[in-house]
């Protein structure tokens, strides 16, 4: 049992970081500040091919595995970029894994490359307002119509989509009533997003600015055929795929952020000085630190734990969901913990960590919040009835 990074492994870490030192903490509170998407650190990683960096090498990718993926995802994070930097390039880490899975070659030659290239930017379109984590009770439509499908409908918490010309679109081709589990006639497509079919509106939020989320309306978007990935109905199954290896990426960003956070936080106590003594010399400074400390580097060992057990083919379903909520917990008590060490300074932009304490709510709260995650725990793994 070795559970250090493979000298590779720490060779990609140091790579991503290094092109993540290109970009400081003045870009990032620039980008908080005003917004505007960071197509420059986009294109700066695709330029390496990192955008790529778990897509078939056949069609311009690493061929690496999820646990790569996450290292990749920490750095990003931990370089301070936080979840503005890790939200603009997450879609291609692992969201378009239904299409590497069951999309033809046809596809997987027309779609694949020109993200990984940074060509395109794609958003994933699935959650919808009245429906949230009931994903099967969605109603966006898709109905055949000759050689192409009609979609309507409407989705919400859209990332990328201000400026993704590309879309991975769930949505219903079957009536729920005239399936005989709700999780059948929900079909997958990859589509262009033909702005004068689909309303785009940006949601206001309390943090990561720079990467949109939106309300997205469809009003009759024609949808080729060729579009649709794998059998029609079957579109549920298929993001199944994509869901453990999310959580995975979202906990290794978590993991990161407290990381940026904890060594802000320890920064300021060893040189801030009151009553002649740095704050850091207190105990009551430093205990919450090596908490803090601590319960990340257990969320970052699950993490990687996760991503094992999934690159090996093993189920991990229970270790992906455990690693979004340790990761997700600790990393907001790092970052909350990081204002608190700060004291008056912490609220202050400049210091950077209110914006941390901001953006680690996202991996917090999505893509499945940490009671879900509690609940998935008590039923699949120890046993317990359902409870909803």
């Amino acid at each position: 049992m070795d559970f250090a990074l493979t000298d590779a492994q720490e060779a990609l870490r140091e790579a991503v970081a290094r092109i993540c030192r290109g970009f400081g903490d003045e870009y990032w509170l620039e980008r908080d500040r005003h917004g505007g998407f960071p197509s420059d650190f986009h294109q700066a990683l695709a330029r390496d091919g990192w955008l790529g960096i778990c897509m078939p090498a056949e069609y311009g990718g690493a061929g690496l595995g999820l646990a790569e993926a996450a290292i990749m995802m920490q750095a990003i994070a931990e370089s301070g970029a936080g979840m503005s930097g890790a939200s603009a390039v997450h879609i291609n880490i692992f969201g378009l894994n239904p299409v590497v899975v069951f999309g033809s070659d046809a596809q997987k030659r027309r779609m694949l490359p020109p993200l990984i290239a940074g060509r395109e930017k794609a958003c994933f379109a699935v959650t919808e307002p009245n429906a949230g984590l009931d994903t099967t009770h969605l109603t966006t439509r898709a109905e055949k119509r000759g050689d192409r499908y009609v979609v309507n409908g409407q989705k919400v918490w859209i990332s990328t989509a201000q400026v993704a010309g590309k879309m991975l679109l769930l949505a219903r081709t079957t009536p729920i009533e005239q399936v005989r589990k709700s999780t059948q006639g929900l079909s997958l497509f990859y589509t262009t997003l033909d702005r004068s079919r689909v309303e785009v509106r940006e949601i206001e939020k309390m943090g990561r600015k720079s990467v949109d989320s939106n309300q997205v309306f469809f009003d009759g978007l024609e949808v080729p055929e060729d579009d649709l990935i794998g059998e029609e109905g079957r579109g549920f199954e298929y993001i199944l795929h994509g869901l453990n290896p999310e959580r995975v990426l979202i906990a290794a960003e978590a993991v990161g952020l407290g990381f940026a956070a904890l060594a802000r936080a320890t920064a300021y106590a060893k040189e801030r000085v009151v009553f002649g003594r740095p704050i850091g010399q207190n105990q009551a400074i430093q205990h919450p630190l090596a908490e803090n400390w601590m319960e990340l580097e257990a969320a970052r060992l699950m993490v990687m734990n996760a991503a094992w057990q999934y690159d090996t083919g093993r189920p991990c379903g229970a270790a992906a969901n455990a690693a979004k909520y340790l990761a997700g917990e600790a990393g907001f008590k790092a970052c909350q913990q990081a204002v608190m060490t700060h004291g008056g300074y912490g609220y202050a932009k400049e210091y950077h960590v209110e914006r941390f304490l901001r953006e680690v709510m996202i991996p917090r709260i999505a893509p499945v919040s940490p009671q879900l995650v509690l609940c998935y725990i008590a039923e699949r793994v120890l046993g317990l009835p359902k409870s909803y």
